[in-house]
């Protein structure tokens, strides 16, 4: 009985986690053979958020990170601010101008036993180009190029955090 209720846990524990966890899908057009590995949505991991981005200009789809956790930097700095955290004050950090690619958001190397951290928001922005203008994207939908709607796979391309 004690062997089943901590495989019971241990499945519980791999649920919540895979909940926490984005997935990324290919996409795929019949008509014109357009491909883009993309979530289709907005999506989260543990550390990030995104959301599916059509760029207008570019007639591309894209992940557009949204919010990203970043950790502070030394202990001593955060139990002198913790005071202020609990009242809702900002802390006194650089903020980043402009966010990550989601590429380098996911295989960015995460701190262990990161106590405090903060989440930065970004505007969905073209990797390629700032001044492209760009549109949510949520399947199904359709393409960027042809304008018939989009395949999904079934099967996840990428499961990230």
């Amino acid at each position: 009985m004690l062997e089943f209720r901590v495989e019971l846990w241990q499945t519980c524990l791999d649920i919540e986690t895979l909940i926490r966890m984005g997935r990324s899908f290919w996409f795929e057009c019949a008509r014109c053979g357009y491909r883009a590995k993309v979530s289709g949505r907005a999506d989260r991991g543990i550390h990030l958020f995104v959301q599916t981005i059509l760029c207008r200009d570019c007639k591309e789809l894209y992940d557009a990170v949204t919010r990203i956790r970043v950790p502070l930097e030394s202990a001593g700095k955060e139990r002198k601010l913790a005071p202020r955290l609990r009242s809702g004050g900002r802390l006194n950090h650089a903020t980043p101008k402009v966010a990550p690619s989601f590429l380098a958001a996911v295989n960015r190397l995460t701190v262990a036993g990161m106590a405090w951290s903060d989440w930065f928001r970004f505007k969905p922005q073209c990797p390629v180009s700032a001044t492209h203008r760009v549109q949510s994207w949520n399947a199904p939908d359709v393409c960027p190029r042809c304008g018939l709607y989009l395949e999904r796979n079934v099967l996840p391309y990428r499961i990230w955090e």
